[in-house]
């Protein structure tokens, strides 16, 4: 994730690293979740610009807010979230 290029969550490496780790499923499934959220928090923080630290639960609702307001105004590929 270099800049502010849309962030790829988790790749394919990432998931085959997690799939070999002597993990549970459920213990699998968290790892992911977290690689993945580490790793929205930190283009939250560059598009803020603030160190991930730094970040206020604020910061992160609004984010989230402005991300659905594109999604509803411009289709989901204009969106970060591609939910």
């Amino acid at each position: 994730m270099s800049g502010m290029g849309l962030p790829e969550f988790l790749t394919a490496e990432e998931s085959a690293k997690v799939d070999a780790a002597l993990l549970s499923s459920p213990e699998k499934f968290l790892t992911r979740l977290t690689l993945s959220s580490f790793k929205l928090l930190t283009f939250i923080a560059e598009s803020e610009g603030v160190a991930i630290a730094d970040l206020t639960q604020e910061q992160i609702i609004a984010w989230f807010e402005r991300d659905a307001k594109t999604k509803r105004e411009q289709g989901v590929d204009a969106a970060v979230l591609k939910w």
